[in-house]
């Protein structure tokens, strides 16, 4: 089985889940851009437009989760874990009237690991064939 590239903690699905029974299915994307930065963002699926700059990178707890090609050269190497906090983020991220906000913790894949990763997808190509 593929190493997988990200995954969730069980209190950031337990908010996954609040969200998803207000909002539907749901979506994340990390940009590293402004506002929280390097945050990990939570949309209704399909509220984010996910273009050329962006790719796939696996799903969480049933969430499709992309990032932009530029964050997506720094973090290559690691093996991203989606967990939440309690606090107020500076995003547009669904979570945010919660009290609390996604981030990531990360670590190293090992050499073992990086042989067999899940593959990243062009975020566009992913979209085209899923539906």
């Amino acid at each position: 089985m593929p190493t997988p590239r990200v995954l969730v903690t069980q209190a950031a699905e337990a908010t996954i889940d609040l969200l998803r029974d207000e909002n539907g299915p749901l979506m994340f994307h990390q940009s590293g851009g402004c506002c929280d930065g390097s945050s990990p963002m939570c949309f209704a699926k399909g509220e984010f437009r996910i273009g050329g700059n962006d790719v796939w990178l696996g799903q969480i707890h049933g969430c499709d989760f992309f990032m932009s090609t530029s964050q997506f050269e720094y973090w290559q190497h690691t093996q991203l874990t989606v967990d939440v906090t309690k606090g107020r983020g500076a995003s547009f991220s669904l979570e945010i009237p919660l009290g609390v906000r996604f981030l990531i913790r990360s670590r190293l894949f090992t050499e073992e690991e990086s042989k067999d990763m899940v593959p990243v997808q062009q975020g566009e190509e992913y979209l085209e064939q899923q539906v």
